[in-house]
């Protein structure tokens, strides 16, 4: 059984705090009970000894987490409508709709994009293990738009090697709150877990390097239509870098103001991806349209301007 070791040390303004709440918050995708499960089993120690789940952190613990290997039997393939804008042997690309989880975690075992992907091919590449076949990046569950997927462990590596040397192509489009004064922008500020809110991403100098371009498409007073290119990829960067410089995602639960336009979570579309083939090394670049909801908002917005 291949066995993923993390180890975190604890934080002087962490200190005091239940041990199966901190480790629940260094990753989204682990749940509470998954992790008391996991210090039941021995998996969690503390400076080298186990410890209960009500366990409470002082500062300079040294957590060792050695996190199992997903069951491979939960992930069941499942036929659905895929918007697919491009595949052969080697790589797919798809239009992810808004409101659908691209990857299974806990309690989100069906229904994601990577269950309708297994049953439209046979073969996507095993290297993210049984939970994230073909998997190279992601985008949120409420944002829309491109994602590119390996379909054999060769075509991945070289995939999460352009991502890494940043030539890969990613546009977003978004709405945010505010007029923002200038045409363009860059934002570059490092991201990492929010020492507060642990399910959430900050602007931090512990975090890793994060960079953000941005042009002004169109003003809507109170708020504005811009292109955002991602130069890293890091979690949540376009929702973070955005709030961090005063202007956050219209609807966007986790970042954005309490008074915000009523939509399903942020209003951010990953509208064009481009990248080297893994195979014949040829550019090749794709365009998603703005979806539906974001269209509609945009006239709302510019009727009402």
């Amino acid at each position: 059984m291949h066995m993923e070791k993390i180890d975190y040390q604890i934080r002087e303004e962490e200190s005091g705090e239940r041990i199966d709440r901190l480790v629940a918050g260094i990753d989204e995708s682990w749940s509470r009970s998954q992790v008391q499960q996991w210090i039941k089993d021995g998996h969690i120690t503390v400076n080298g000894e186990s410890i209960k789940a009500n366990y409470k952190c002082s500062p300079n613990d040294l957590i060792v987490i050695e996190v199992p290997e997903p069951e491979p039997l939960d992930v069941e393939p499942e036929e659905m409508e895929l918007d697919i804008y491009y595949e052969d042997q080697d790589v797919l690309v798809v239009n992810k709709p808004r409101g659908m989880v691209v990857h299974p975690a806990p309690g989100h075992f069906s229904g994601t994009l990577v269950n309708g992907l297994m049953a439209h091919c046979k073969d996507l590449s095993g290297i993210n293990g049984v939970l994230r076949p073909g998997i190279v990046h992601r985008i949120d569950k409420d944002t829309s738009g491109l994602l590119m997927v390996a379909k054999n462990d060769i075509s991945h590596e070289k995939l999460v090697q352009q991502l890494v040397d940043k030539t890969v192509t990613r546009k977003y489009f978004a709405i945010v709150h505010g007029v923002i004064p200038h045409d363009h922008g860059t934002i570059d500020a490092p991201i990492g877990r929010d020492p507060v809110e642990r399910q959430s991403m900050a602007v931090s100098d512990k975090g890793k390097s994060a960079v953000t371009h941005f042009t002004v498409l169109e003003r809507l007073e109170p708020y504005t239509f811009v292109e955002c290119v991602l130069e890293t990829g890091r979690t949540h960067q376009i929702r973070v870098h955005m709030k961090y410089i005063g202007h956050p995602l219209v609807g966007d639960p986790k970042y954005g103001p309490r008074n915000t336009l009523s939509t399903d979570g942020q209003v951010l579309h990953a509208g064009i991806l481009g990248f080297q083939h893994p195979r014949t090394g040829e550019y090749m670049e794709f365009n998603a349209s703005l979806p539906d909801y974001f269209t509609e908002l945009l006239h709302r917005l510019r009727q009402n301007h």
